[in-house]
């Protein structure tokens, strides 16, 4: 199973910064005993393990070299390539860019590696063909809200619509690799003008496709704003303090 990582953006909505915005520490983890800062796409790397990723392609620009240094060519049993973006022409272009990689039959996983989303285990929650794992927020109009039948049809995505009709938005999705190359022959005949994931899957929808919405998110933060950075380790911060709480009540007390 591969997990396409697109790394490309320039982060502009928090710069400065004097490394990729995928690198930026959000929240710690323990390593070999060490508290160390945790960059936020490892967050997306790890959930990606746990769905059954074996192998990731992050698809970057070429200045992101620190990518390359920090993850190196594995993470745990899992493989890492890398795609390059010449230039920022949209998440559709970004996505694209590991085409060749994938073979039709393989399943596919993909999300944005400067979020934070709860529930963990959200993408193993995801069926065959294409699926989008959602999430409500508070700001829908802000992201890609996804319509959808109570059954979870998707009827149509409404891209950064100002008056969006459901307060669900997509965080991360899975599909095929013939899904994959549909979408790409879609895309390529339409002049290739979709720069959201939203609009082509639109189009896709029109031609007879169908696309299914799974409503297991629990919380979910970009962290490409000042805002949901501070958001991001607001929430990391309860659910750690929840967790801790959990593991103390159920201690054995002592002698």
């Amino acid at each position: 199973m591969w997990g396409i990582i697109p790394a490309a953006g320039v982060g502009s909505r928090i710069q400065p910064l004097a490394f990729s915005k995928e690198l930026l520490p959000v929240g710690t983890q323990v390593v070999d005993g060490t508290e160390r800062p945790r960059a936020v796409s490892e967050y997306l790397v790890e959930r990606m393990l746990r769905a059954g990723a074996d192998k990731l392609c992050f698809v970057i620009s070429p200045g992101k070299s620190d990518i390359v240094e920090y993850f190196g060519g594995a993470v745990g049993a899992a493989a890492i390539c890398y795609a390059v973006q010449p230039r920022p022409l949209g998440l559709c272009d970004a996505l694209f860019r590991a085409l060749p990689l994938v073979a039709p039959e393989e399943p596919v996983l993909v999300g944005l590696p400067d979020t934070v989303w709860f529930p963990e285990d959200g993408l193993a929650r995801l069926g065959p063909g294409l699926s989008f794992l959602c999430f409500p927020v508070d700001r829908p109009e802000l992201f890609d809200a996804v319509d959808a039948t109570p059954e979870g049809e998707v009827r149509q995505i409404q891209v950064k619509h100002p008056a969006p009709r459901t307060r669900w938005v997509w965080g991360a999705f899975r599909l095929t690799g013939a899904i994959l190359r549909a979408l790409h022959r879609l895309w390529l005949e339409r002049d290739r003008r979709d720069e959201y994931v939203g609009t082509l899957v639109n189009a896709w929808l029109a031609r007879g496709g169908a696309a299914r919405a799974v409503r297991a998110g629990e919380a979910y933060v970009d962290t490409g704003t000042l805002h949901g950075y501070h958001e991001a380790i607001l929430i990391l911060r309860r659910r750690a303090a929840v967790a801790a709480a959990d593991a103390e009540a159920g201690a054995p007390l002592a002698p």
